[in-house]
């Protein structure tokens, strides 16, 4: 009896991909480390892993770095994967790890930091207010109401008055410095329950590292001052000492707003590009296809949000003459389109149609990639499933980057038939902090439509902008609807029209809205 044979190098590659792309679906706020110190947190920056030429490539990029290695093994680990790696051109391995969540201290570094930074915060806090009492400051982990131990949490007393205190420390990674805004309001709330009258909590401090502000300054600007009290601070490291942090604007809703473009223009300069790239796709794939427009150079064809390929109208090397090239696949796995990729290209394109279907089996993981994004191209078909007072006006989405902000695109912005601006914010799973999320957003278009630069960089052409603020629609699906978003959205300045909308379960295949919540009336 013969032995068995060998697996090839590419489906030895192919399994390596699959591998890490069930551990990116499964682990959406998933990091890489390097020596043991973070590399990429997958929340702010992007990943790409292909199976192409018997090779599994993995590419990672961010602002500040970008990164290309052949994965050439893989040891899976206690919910990590640890990837052996290899830079071109180099035999010597590297190690790379990739695990679930950023913060990767050990258990025991992570509890030691959090007993030191709690001790800290009631030290500061008795000596910024003195003759009050810092009482009952814990960081345990509170599952029921949404606390978990990397914020520090109190009440600092005098007689019957006191204040509700919600502090994160320096070693905290900084999306969990940036929510503690969030939990500090599910802890106000749950203070003023406990205290049951016998006291009276006034309001909400919140205490944050030094130069990390800026985000909960922004958003306190935009909670209601009839509720509570609300006052920001930052914690030295080195010092101990508390410094107030003025609470508004204060600049960091600077962000850049890139020139609108002709969509029509960029279809016709690209036609016979678009005809042929047509032509080579299946008929079912192409009816479920959404080709779009990103710039006046590049389109986009996508399914179900997921982007596979693009055309870019792009320069002649040595040469002013403009020519079309086709491309798929994404980053470090993007590949030219002709006569040699082809039967490449109509591969992966079968593989994408069977495994990113409304139908398909959710353990795909082409099926549970960009969940938000394929949720953004069901609405953006007919937003009148979310209000039927949306017309045919243009509907702009990953429109503008933040200077001073971790989550860079907007999901979706168009107007009313009364030419009144609307923000679509999307979530497919649970998220905590979609109310002040979604603020940062609201805040930023309020900001560009009073200043005319919506309609000065030729936004909604031909449409009469109201002068009205923006409306806020915040959407989901209805079993994952956080239960403290109610509480947080309560919080908010009555003057912010927003809207929490339910949609069914089963929104890929039939979306239907099933619980809206306003803000209350004046």
């Amino acid at each position: 009896m013969l032995p068995p044979a060998a697996p090839s190098a590419a489906s030895v590659a192919t399994a390596l991909a699959h591998s890490i792309e069930d551990f990116l679906a499964d682990h959406p706020h998933a990091a890489i480390l390097e020596d043991g110190r973070l590399l990429f947190d997958l929340r702010l920056a992007s990943c790409s892993v292909s199976a192409d030429h018997g090779r599994c490539l993995l590419h990672l990029w961010s602002e500040d770095r970008n990164l290309v290695r052949t994965i050439s093994a893989i040891q899976p680990r206690r919910d990590t994967l640890r990837l052996e790696t290899h830079r071109f051109g180099q035999t010597k391995p590297q190690t790379l790890t990739l695990v679930p969540d950023p913060d990767f201290r050990t258990p025991t570094a992570r509890d030691t930091s959090r007993r030191r930074y709690l001790r800290t915060l009631e030290q500061a806090l008795a000596t910024q207010f003195p003759g009050w009492t810092p009482e009952s400051f814990r960081s345990a982990m509170d599952l029921e109401h949404s606390f978990g131990p990397a914020y520090a949490r109190g009440l600092l007393t005098k007689g019957q008055s006191a204040w509700a205190i919600i502090g994160v420390g320096p070693e905290e990674p900084p999306a969990v410095i940036d929510g503690a805004l969030t939990l500090g309001i599910l802890w106000l709330e749950q203070c003023r329950e406990h205290s049951a009258g016998r006291r009276i909590v006034h309001g909400l401090r919140v205490i944050v590292p030094t130069g990390f502000s800026a985000a909960p300054r922004t958003r306190m600007a935009w909670l209601n001052p009839a509720l509570a009290q609300w006052e920001l601070y930052e914690l030295s490291p080195s010092t101990a000492e508390l410094t107030p942090a003025p609470i508004g604007d204060n600049g960091n809703l600077a962000i850049q707003l890139p020139h609108a473009f002709d969509p029509a223009a960029a279809l016709d300069r690209s036609a016979i590009a678009l005809n042929h790239l047509r032509a080579l796709l299946p008929p079912d794939l192409l009816a479920a296809t959404e080709i779009r427009p990103r710039s006046a150079t590049e389109i986009a064809f996508s399914l179900h949000g997921l982007e596979y390929a693009r055309i870019r109208h792009t320069l002649v090397p040595s040469s002013f003459a403009r020519q079309n090239q086709i491309s798929f696949g994404a980053a470090a796995s993007e590949t030219l389109l002709d006569e040699t990729t082809e039967d490449l290209f109509l591969d992966l394109m079968d593989r994408l149609f069977r495994g990113r279907h409304p139908t398909a089996s959710s353990s795909d993981p082409l099926f549970r990639l960009q969940p938000e994004r394929w949720l953004e191209s069901v609405l953006r078909r007919d937003l009148s499933l979310i209000d039927p007072s949306f017309g045919d006006a243009p509907v702009y989405s990953q429109l503008f980057s933040f200077a001073s902000a971790n989550r860079t695109l907007l999901d979706l912005l168009t107007v009313t038939r009364q030419g009144r601006l609307a923000i679509l914010e999307l979530k497919a799973d649970d998220d905590l902090h979609l109310p002040l999320q979604a603020i940062d957003y609201w805040a930023r278009i309020r900001m560009l439509h009073r200043a005319g630069d919506i309609a000065r960089h030729d936004y909604f052409p031909g449409i009469e902008l109201s002068p009205d603020d923006p409306l806020l629609y915040c959407v989901a699906p209805a079993l994952h609807i956080h239960p403290a978003n109610e509480t947080v959205f309560r919080a908010l300045a009555p003057s912010i029209p927003w809207e929490l909308i339910a949609v069914d379960e089963h929104w890929r295949q039939d979306c239907r809205v099933l619980l809206r919540k306003h803000r209350p009336s004046s």
